[in-house]
């Protein structure tokens, strides 16, 4: 039963990071293909090392696993938000058809910081 579970959990990240491999190919700009790997080979690799932990079933190996697992859950988001940041400053283009440019015009042009939203929250003077 244990490797049965095993088999489930690695063919299931193996699809997530098929998928993921498609989207890199078959999007069209640079952010909807950041958008695609990273959901994608982020519970691809979940999966698979979820698969590895019951295929084992020792402590060690589970505990390396689940601190895998973890620090790609919170990098591989990080990175691609970074990346697609410094993409829209470098100027790389959206797809020609995408329908509204939410943060054209936002960023301040001499620092590269996100000018403050009409809908940010008013700061309280004591």
């Amino acid at each position: 039963m244990q490797d049965i579970i095993s088999a489930v959990l690695m063919i299931i990240g193996a699809i997530f990071m098929l998928i993921g491999g498609l989207g890199v190919v078959r999007f069209p700009d640079l952010y909807m293909r950041i958008s695609a790997s990273t959901k994608a080979s982020t519970l691809g690799v979940s999966f698979s090392l979820l698969g590895l932990a019951v295929h084992f079933n020792e402590f060690g190996i589970t505990m390396r696993a689940m601190a895998t697992i973890a620090f790609v859950v919170i990098t591989a988001p990080l990175a691609a938000h970074l990346i697609s940041r410094s993409a829209y400053s470098a100027g790389v283009p959206l797809w020609h058809k995408s329908v509204t440019d939410e943060l054209h015009g936002q960023y301040e042009a001499d620092t590269g910081n996100l000018k403050s939203s009409p809908y940010a929250e008013k700061k309280i003077k004591s």
